[in-house]
């Protein structure tokens, strides 16, 4: 069994996990305090059913990045996501996906238009006439993304190819989030804010929240020596719709000051050329490891690990490396991690990766924090000094 929330409920559900989260971060920085949530916009999935609501957090007349916030009990748990540095403005981007319209489709005509996870979590904006699409075209790049591949396995898409998450999650696992889903419900339930509360604040909860305890949070240093500079990554967008694998690649290699260009990078990976790129096939994951190493000039011992646990990530955190992590049809970057407890939740918490993911093209993001519990982590690949 699952379920669709509506607007409403999913607004409740955000002023509630978010004020958790900004209790929990403030203290480490990460503070959402004073900023409004607004009503949401819902992202569809290609089947038509709404997957969730990506909502604006806003301070006054300017942006505090957005949050997304489950519609579909499929995911576990309804905070997906939080990324107080990404803009989100739905009216801007209707209004350019309209104008890529004229171009790419000058003759097209609609009657409805919205967004669409292509391939989670990976937007795109639909056109369609009487029901049907007239155009689906990827934010940033306005390419249209091309129909869904019938030669391939559930949960196997390639980096620019569509896909269901809803149609194409086994009926088991479904059912398992659904009960984890309402689980977090009930617990919710235990927190008590104002009615028609919508903004992020300390005061909102403390009454009611009894203690937290904040385990640990970490992010990626120059050095372990952490207290002396900041935060040592840097965001690289994917230059194609397709190449989500060089520019994870370029990531990790730039943190470790082997610096090439992302076209070099996919020529190492055989992912084309900018003109006429590719993505990198599912037989060929450990590429990756292999890269890493021949660009290093054999300096980085690189691995490949299969579905890895969140354990896995935070060790190599710990160690101050970063690592390149693919989820279904695309790869990102892992720099950091999060983890907190509410005891008025019954000793259960957020599991949270700080993820720097190159899509959009020649846009890209920072996730802070991406709710671990929520995605599927199909494979990473960690980098370290060869040491003699």
């Amino acid at each position: 069994m699952d379920a669709v929330l509506k607007p409403a409920e999913a607004h409740k559900l955000a002023t509630i996990e978010l004020n958790l989260f900004n209790l929990a971060h403030t203290v480490h920085g990460v503070t959402l305090e004073g900023a409004t949530i607004d009503p949401g916009t819902p992202i569809f999935d290609p089947n038509g059913e709404v997957l969730f609501y990506r909502i604006a957090l806003k301070r006054g007349a300017a942006g505090a990045g957005y949050a997304d916030i489950a519609a579909h009990t499929l995911f576990g748990e309804p905070l997906l996501a939080t990324a107080p540095d990404a803009p989100w403005d739905p009216t801007a981007l209707l209004a350019q996906a309209r104008l890529a319209l004229k171009r790419t489709h000058p003759a097209a005509t609609y009657d409805n238009i919205r967004f669409v996870a292509f391939s989670y979590p990976k937007i795109a904006v639909e056109f369609l006439a009487n029901g049907k699409e007239v155009a689906l075209l990827e934010l940033s790049s306005w390419r249209q993304v091309p129909p869904a591949s019938r030669d391939r396995k559930p949960l196997e898409p390639g980096n620019f190819d569509r896909y269901s998450l809803i149609d194409e999650s086994p009926a088991e696992q479904k059912r398992e989030a659904h009960a984890r889903f309402e689980d977090r419900l009930s617990r919710l339930a235990r927190v008590q804010i104002p009615v028609e509360a919508s903004t992020i604040s300390k005061a909102t909860l403390l009454p009611s929240i009894g203690v937290v305890s904040l385990y640990d949070t970490e992010e990626l240093h120059y050095n372990k020596l952490s207290a002396s500079h900041h935060p040592c990554y840097e965001l690289r967008p994917q230059e194609t719709s397709v190449w989500c694998v060089a520019a994870s690649v370029q990531m990790v290699l730039d943190f470790y000051r082997y610096n090439y260009t992302q076209t070099r990078i996919a020529q190492q990976l055989g992912l084309g050329t900018p003109s006429n790129p590719n993505g990198l096939p599912y037989s060929r994951d450990n590429d990756v490891a292999v890269a890493l190493h021949a660009m290093s000039n054999n300096s980085l011992t690189a691995t490949m690990l299969t579905t890895p646990p969140f354990s896995s990530y935070v060790a190599e955190i710990q160690a101050n490396r970063p690592m390149v992590s693919f989820i279904p049809g695309h790869a990102r970057s892992v720099a950091g991690y999060t983890r907190s407890i509410f005891v008025i939740l019954g000793n259960t918490g957020y599991q949270g990766l700080l993820v720097y993911d190159p899509w959009a093209p020649n846009v890209g993001r920072i996730t802070k924090w991406e709710n671990f519990n929520a995605q599927t982590y199909r494979r990473m690949f960690t980098a370290h000094v060869t040491t003699i």
